[in-house]
């Protein structure tokens, strides 16, 4: 996977299941239904945690509870348009190496662990997860949503990066969820009140793990994060990151990178959702 760039290919992949996803919930009966049991979950192992260097992504929905939802009718086609909207963003996690810990029907919350070696940090990685689900947001999944005659999807999105645990508590036959424990997790969660719609707020350390060519691209949110230094109590600051994809691009072959041979101009693949 290149995390540079937005990869042609990977897009148009990503513009079939989409177009599918969208033709299979189009296609299906009522689905809600009348009934008085919640569904339930399988137990899990409580009391066991992971300690681990990540990068900790959280994306949530822009002004969700303004959305009409107090019919069954509203909250079907609500739930249509969270199952086709969701169904990608954590199918961009997957591809991009990340691992959803929890969708809390408004946003989710995933985590990419550095790769092994030499390989992508987890920050880079996180942060090239995010750019491709704002750009198939606005260019796929939107168009289809307001045809709809729904408002299209805004979110927002704060990333961290450092040491957390990973862990699931609770009662083994009762309630009980997977937490991340740890600094990094907790900034992360906070720094959704210093975005706005379509923004991304990412940390220091997350800002730090990216490349040079990616941190130019980082600008200090002038208002004070509210969080400081232990060792010093100097201020900690947030970066809104600024920079997005534009557009599909076509991977460069092993052989074009060693040869030096620039890339002939190769047109983008058509969209599925035109107007």
């Amino acid at each position: 996977m290149n995390y540079d760039q937005l990869p042609s290919a990977y897009h148009a992949k990503q513009q079939e299941r989409i177009e599918k996803l969208r033709s299979t919930i189009a296609e299906k009966e009522m689905v809600v239904a009348v009934g008085n049991v919640i569904p339930d979950h399988g137990d899990l192992r409580i009391g066991t945690g992971r300690f681990l260097n990540a990068a900790v992504l959280f994306v949530d929905i822009c002004d969700f509870t303004s959305r009409l939802s107090n019919t069954m009718a509203e909250q079907e086609m609500m739930l249509r348009m969270l199952s086709f909207f969701f169904t990608e963003m954590i199918r961009i996690v997957e591809d991009y190496g990340g691992t959803v810990e929890k969708n809390t029907g408004d946003g989710l919350m995933a985590y990419f662990e550095d790769e092994p070696g030499e390989g992508e940090t987890g920050a880079k990685r996180a942060l090239a997860a995010t750019l491709t689900m704002f750009y198939a947001s606005e260019h796929d999944l939107n168009p289809v949503i307001a045809r709809t005659g729904l408002d299209p999807i805004q979110f927002r999105a704060g990333l961290e990066y450092g040491s957390v645990t990973v862990a699931q508590v609770g009662r083994a036959r009762g309630y009980n969820s997977i937490v991340a424990i740890g600094t990094p997790a907790n900034l992360a969660s906070k720094m959704l009140n210093f975005g706005s719609k379509n923004e991304i707020v990412i940390g220091k350390k997350a800002a730090m793990q990216l490349p040079p060519g990616w941190q130019q691209w980082c600008h200090v949110v002038e208002r004070g994060s509210g969080f400081y230094y232990l060792a010093n109590g100097t201020p900690y600051p947030f970066y809104r990151y600024v920079g997005r994809w534009t557009g599909p691009k076509p991977e460069r072959s092993m052989l074009e990178l060693l040869a030096g041979l620039p890339m002939p101009t190769i047109p983008p693949p058509p969209k599925i959702f035109g107007e």
